[in-house]
């Protein structure tokens, strides 16, 4: 097999949060800053970490928003999110193959395992990095390190996938293959900026990725 691991970013790659994430980021700051972000605003800050988002909003607010925007997405999560075409169908076919699986996210591991639950697809992952297992998030190499360090992979024998730039950028920066998803709510024409060693159309391609075709 080309490759023996394949690193899955979670939110808008397997599981469709993007609205979940919109409306949260509007209600959040819509009444703390009224009328200054539009939805396209809200769209860019999907990616970064909660705390990297706030703190290029309002550096002294950062606990306090981070704090509202938990709420309001663990109240609305199982109602907004929706399902990728043939994601767990996917995965269950590579895990049949004995390729390692592993989520690199840079979300909160309690929510990932309610992502998870949505999915119902937690015994197929052999780990999960979320921030709670770092002290750095992407761009920086360390969840794909810790990732493949647990898994016992080299880096060029991963696949490091998402759909934002910092997935591509830590797979770089950990010395992984890269691939960016077309179902990205930025687009590929934004993902091809960040050079990404493939970008993938739909989910069955890592089948023919992996085998090396």
């Amino acid at each position: 097999m080309k490759y023996e691991a394949l690193l899955f970013d979670f939110d808008g790659t397997l599981l469709n949060t993007n609205e979940l994430i919109l409306q949260t980021f509007e209600h959040v700051l819509s009444k703390r800053f009224p009328g200054k972000y539009t939805k396209q605003d809200y769209a860019q800050f999907i990616g970064p970490s909660l705390t990297q988002t706030f703190l290029t909003i309002a550096p002294n607010e950062v606990d306090e928003l981070t704090q509202q925007y938990r709420e309001f997405n663990l109240a609305h999560h199982d109602e907004l999110v929706t399902q990728y075409d043939d994601v767990v169908t996917t995965l269950q076919q590579l895990k049949t193959m004995g390729v390692k699986l592993a989520i690199v996210s840079t979300k909160r591991n309690d929510m990932l395992a309610r992502g998870l639950r949505v999915l119902d697809a937690a015994h197929l992952f052999d780990v999960v990095i979320g921030t709670d297992d770092v002290t750095h998030v992407k761009p920086h190499p360390e969840p794909v390190q810790v990732a493949l360090k647990k898994l016992q992979v080299a880096p060029n024998k991963a696949l490091m996938i998402g759909d934002n730039s910092h997935d591509i950028e830590a797979g770089h920066n950990a010395g992984t293959d890269t691939a960016g998803v077309a179902w990205a709510l930025k687009g590929e024409a934004y993902l091809q900026q960040f050079k990404p060693t493939y970008i993938v159309q739909h989910m069955q391609t890592f089948i023919d990725l992996v085998k090396g075709e």
